[in-house]
């Protein structure tokens, strides 16, 4: 289950995903409240970020300022990887978009501003073809 290490093959093969919806970052104190489905969570000490559905927020009255677009890099990324996420990183600051950046154990995934989810995924699918 070894991932990809390669960076010309990690961005070659790195078909991002755009993921139905609108995601936001919150943060709680203590558990994930009942109720929420989060994709991502981090334990900081401040309190636990979630990052979960727009609409899961809102029902629950968890407050947010950033609303994204959640892609996927379809390729399956080694966590010791060098590069893809500079890479990435760097095509989308180019074109003046914002990325938060997680990394699963399959696959990176970055979360990006909601309006500009369609812009992001033009840019990386030219970073793609570069490689």
């Amino acid at each position: 289950m070894t991932g990809e290490r390669d960076l010309p093959t990690l961005l070659s093969g790195m078909r991002p995903e755009l993921n139905e919806g609108r995601y936001v970052f919150t943060t709680v104190r203590g558990a994930i409240p009942a109720g929420l489905a989060p994709v991502v969570t981090v334990a900081e000490p401040e309190g636990l970020t979630l990052v979960l559905r727009q609409e899961e927020a809102d029902r629950t009255n968890l407050p947010y300022d950033y609303v994204a677009g959640w892609i996927t890099l379809r390729v399956h990324s080694a966590l010791d990887a060098v590069g893809l996420t500079a890479a990435v990183a760097t095509a989308l600051a180019d074109a003046g978009l914002s990325c938060n950046v997680v990394a699963g154990f399959h696959h990176d995934h970055l979360f990006v501003p909601h309006e500009a989810a369609d812009e992001a995924l033009r840019r990386l699918g030219e970073l793609a073809g570069r490689a």
